[in-house]
């Protein structure tokens, strides 16, 4: 059985897949959505650490074939670290509109200043060490029902988790790596996976398109790792 570990953004939590994990499981998939907490001055480290939590739960279950982690936005830092930390049970790395680097890469590293500045200023309203969270259009999400939907589930992110930088060994690099990225772009995710040499694949659709187009997310993720699980088998 497939696995898909689906790991939320920032600002968000594990309800942002509510909509995508009915069609994974109808496919016969199974799926994990790890909570990533937002309290306090928590860094990237510590969501890393919450996501290994969940792939040792895998780790442990025999009805596990095969294992997909994947990082929506800002959380493509951390699977892709938690991936490094357990390379013998990650068969897939999957980012959706996923921000990514090599060792020592972090999102205020990637993205451009406008948007560092935007986040360091957001902060300075609140407490310091959390930024609010944005209106739901930050997110490419404009219809008003899901508008609605969306506003009230968000929550402050900690700024150290937008900070911290990555500690790579290298051995993610040796894991299969696809990145799709959302059309329109905001930013230039085709770019960040392509750099880490991932195969790329564009998704008409906003930001959060997991809410927005569920069941071709759903699907595209689906197709994506049977690309690669029938590349292995040709290659072996």
């Amino acid at each position: 059985m497939t696995t898909f570990v689906l790991v939320h953004g920032a600002w968000h939590g594990p309800w942002a897949w509510d909509r995508l994990t009915p069609f994974l499981h109808q496919a016969g998939a199974r799926t994990i959505t790890p909570s990533l907490t937002l309290d306090g001055d928590i860094g990237l480290h510590a969501h890393v650490q919450e996501v290994l939590t969940a792939l040792d739960t895998v780790a442990d279950d025999t009805l596990a074939d095969d294992l997909v982690l994947v990082g929506h936005s800002y959380a493509g830092l951390v699977v892709r670290q938690a991936a490094d930390l357990r390379p013998g049970l990650v068969d897939h790395v999957i980012l959706v509109d996923g921000w990514a680097g090599d060792d020592g890469a972090s999102l205020f590293g990637l993205a451009p200043e406008a948007f560092v500045h935007a986040i360091q200023a957001a902060a300075r309203t609140g407490a310091g060490n959390q930024v609010p969270a944005p209106a739901p259009a930050m997110f490419g999400i404009t219809d008003p029902d899901d508008a609605a939907w969306l506003a009230p589930r968000l929550r402050p992110q900690p700024l150290r988790t937008f900070t911290e930088t990555t500690r790579l060994s290298g051995a993610v690099d040796q894991i299969p790596g696809t990145g799709i990225y959302c059309r329109p772009q905001t930013y230039a995710f085709d770019q960040f996976a392509a750099a880490i040499g991932y195969r790329t694949i564009v998704l008409d659709g906003p930001h959060d398109v997991m809410l927005t187009h569920p069941q071709a997310l759903a699907r595209l993720l689906l197709e994506a790792h049977a690309f690669q699980f029938n590349n292995k088998k040709l290659q072996d």
